[in-house]
C-alpha cells in the first residue's frame, strides 16, 4: 500500500493524502487524484517524472503517442515500479487547457493489503474556481552568436543597408 500526498500548485493549501494499492497503474492513480479533487477525470492528463527538486523530466501521457501503441503511457506504468521509494515524486498535470498542476509524493510504503482502496485519508482546502495562471519562462541560452550589438560592430549596421539597391 502507498500513502501519497498530492498538493495543488496554488497560493492556498489544497492537499489530498491518498491510500492506494501498490500494484495499480498510473491511469488508476490519475483517476483517483482527479476525483479526490472533484474533477470528473474526463480531460487529458500527464504525469512527469521529477528529481528531488521537482524539475520536470520524462512525460508519462494518459495515452501512448506512438503509432504502434507500444510506447510509455499511464496504463503501462505500474505504481510500485514508477515510484519505488518514499519521497519519490511526480508532477501531475490535469486538463491541458486549464493546466491544473499537482505535486505528487510518496510519503509511506507498506506491505499492508487492504480491500477498501483507493481511499482519501486527508483533505485540506478547497480547489479554486479557476486554475492558477502558469508562467513559462525559458532559460536564457548562450547561442554563441553574442549580442546584437556585437554583430553590428563586426559587420556594420544592418539597418543602414539599402536592400532596394539590388
Amino acid at each position: 500500500m502507498y500513502k501519497i500526498r498530492t498538493i495543488l500548485d496554488t497560493k492556498e493549501d489544497v492537499i489530498r493524502t491518498l491510500l492506494v494499492d501498490r500494484n495499480i497503474n498510473l491511469e488508476n492513480l490519475h483517476l483517483t487524484i482527479a476525483k479526490s479533487f472533484g474533477f470528473k477525470a474526463q480531460e487529458m492528463a500527464s504525469f512527469y517524472k521529477t528529481d528531488d527538486e521537482w524539475n520536470q523530466g520524462e512525460e508519462i501521457p494518459l495515452f501512448s503517442m506512438d503509432e504502434v501503441g507500444e510506447g510509455i503511457s499511464m496504463k503501462t506504468c505500474i505504481l510500485k515500479d514508477t515510484l519505488q521509494e518514499v519521497n519519490n515524486k511526480l508532477i501531475y498535470v490535469y486538463d491541458f487547457l486549464k493546466m491544473w498542476t499537482f505535486y505528487v509524493e510518496v510519503i509511506e510504503i507498506s506491505n499492508e493489503k487492504r480491500k477498501d482502496l483507493p481511499q482519501s485519508i486527508l483533505t485540506v482546502g478547497e480547489i479554486p474556481d479557476e486554475a492558477p495562471k502558469k508562467e513559462f519562462i525559458a532559460e536564457k541560452v548562450d547561442d554563441g552568436f553574442g549580442s546584437e550589438g556585437e554583430l553590428d560592430d563586426e559587420f556594420g549596421h544592418f539597418d543602414d543597408f539599402d536592400y532596394n539597391e539590388y
